[in-house]
């Protein structure tokens, strides 16, 4: 199996397929207006298997609900540089203090990469216009088996 879709809650279609195809640089791969109501936005992230779709009557989530996607990347602090560029709010970057995966919110966050700059170790996080909140995660060599 392999996740190909990600659903958006967003508040308004047009802004959010500004944000994404415009402002990160993720490709438009479908805009569908398929009536008064229901309309379908995929983009995709450069690189990326799995999709992003939002839109006009695809959840009954709130806007601004997702929280913790992750995009990968080589180097946190060039991927941080070309988005707020583009600018993207950035934080970051950032690691946690216990060495592993982030927390939730701003829990025992430190300022600045991990520290030996280990694979899965250093963070970024940016929202989009409706507060859906992502993550940069910094993956230089993949664990066995990924």
């Amino acid at each position: 199996m392999k996740l190909e879709v990600v659903v958006l809650p967003v508040s308004d279609a047009d802004r959010a397929r500004d944000f994404y195809a415009g402002s990160l640089g993720f490709r438009l791969d479908a805009d569908f207006p398929i009536k008064d109501g229901y309309r379908i936005i995929q983009v995709t992230p450069p690189g990326s298997g799995c999709s992003i779709i939002f839109g006009e009557g695809l959840t009954d989530a709130a806007p601004g609900t997702v929280q913790g996607l992750h995009l990968i990347v080589s180097d946190i602090e060039q991927a941080r540089k070309e988005l707020t560029d583009r600018g993207v709010e950035v934080s970051g970057p950032f690691h946690d203090a216990t060495g592993a995966f982030h927390q939730a919110g701003d829990a025992d966050r430190v300022e600045g990469v991990h520290p030996q700059r280990a694979s899965y170790g250093s963070f970024a996080s940016f929202a989009d216009p409706d507060g859906n909140r992502w993550f940069l995660q910094e993956i230089t060599e993949r664990l066995p088996g990924r």
